[in-house]
């Protein structure tokens, strides 16, 4: 509120939301009190009781949908405060590690366990992570719902779960790697995003880019070789066959599950980017394209007149897209 929007409002991002529907009282009470995507015979009912074509309706539908979206103002807002502790809480990852003598030698997580003494530096570390993944699993239910709602609340569940159960069984030291890991690809995304709210697409292309050679490269590269190695083997040969051990390993392992279906979608965007010249819409995108919906249902075979049953129609059109008295093809 006080530092993410004025520094938007200095970049000259957008306070205002998506468009707004035409008002209009009988798609407002289909919206609202019976189906939010109606479907293809409930569309051809609504076009004949309106005099609108199907093309139309599905518009207004969309319309209404994005209308409950944050603007872009807002989703900059966010980006920015994740961006901000995601590179926090990674450069104090990164200066703890350091110091550290597991960092370059894993088999370090193992030795005198489980009367490993818990330093200060390493609390703090944990407690803040532990914090902010608990805000996320919560807030997801008042933000807005993305694609993904379910895969990235199971991933909130399981890091919240893994993050708990290393600190109660004292498996912290390899904790400390995994957290510093995942954080060094969520800031590039964060910057990614921020970039793409102030219009600055080719740093956007370039930062996504950037974003997706570190993912595959962390989570697909050195998390099974550096991290699910030595909870796998190394930690067995340390310490033998023990509860903790199995189910760790189990929940390190539905984490990198997460990671190859993210992995698909990103080397997917990545494609779309370097075929086309530009990074391709974020499959997690909240906010639905002009053409989502609109090849699902055939097109009405008369086009609707600006003046309608209903007394939407004007000058403007009847859904705040139209200017003239024809549902053009071009539009």
């Amino acid at each position: 509120r006080f530092i993410a929007k004025p520094c938007a409002l200095g970049l000259k991002v957008q306070a205002n939301g998506p468009q707004k529907a035409q008002p209009n009282a009988i798609l407002e009470k289909v919206f609202t009190a019976i189906t939010k995507h109606p479907d293809e015979k409930r569309l051809e009912g609504l076009s004949k009781q309106l005099d609108w074509d199907v093309r139309s309706i599905q518009r207004w539908f969309r319309q209404r949908r994005n209308q409950e979206k944050p603007s872009t103002l807002t989703k900059f807002c966010e980006s920015m405060w994740r961006f901000t502790f995601y590179l926090y809480i990674f450069t104090y990852g990164v200066r703890f590690l350091k110091k550290t003598p597991w960092l370059w030698n894993t088999r370090q997580c193992w030795n005198g366990y489980p009367y490993q003494p818990l330093m200060p530096d390493l609390h703090y570390y944990y407690i803040v992570e532990l914090s902010f993944y608990w805000s996320l699993m919560f807030s997801q239910f008042i933000d807005i719902k993305r694609k993904d709602f379910g895969i990235m609340f199971t991933h909130h569940i399981v890091t919240v779960t893994l993050i708990t159960f290393s600190y109660v069984t004292n498996l912290t030291r390899v904790g400390t790697l995994t957290l510093c890991l995942h954080d060094a690809a969520d800031v590039v995304l964060e910057a990614a995003k921020m970039a793409n709210y102030c219009k600055c697409q080719k740093l956007s292309d370039l930062l996504f880019l950037t974003f997706a050679i570190v993912f595959i490269v962390s989570r697909l590269g050195i998390y099974p070789l550096w991290i699910l190695n030595t909870t796998l083997f190394e930690l067995y040969e340390a310490l033998g066959n023990f509860p903790a051990l199995w189910v760790f390993n189990v929940l390190l392992v539905i984490l990198q599950i997460l990671h190859c279906f993210w992995s698909y979608l990103i080397i997917k965007a990545a494609y779309k980017a370097i075929s086309k010249g530009k990074v391709a819409k974020d499959d997690r995108s909240d906010i639905e394209s002009s053409s989502d919906e609109e090849e699902t249902v055939p097109r009405s075979k008369t086009p609707h007149s600006t003046i309608t049953t209903n007394g939407t129609g004007s000058a403007n059109g009847t859904n705040g897209y139209l200017t003239g008295g024809t549902c053009s093809e071009e539009h």
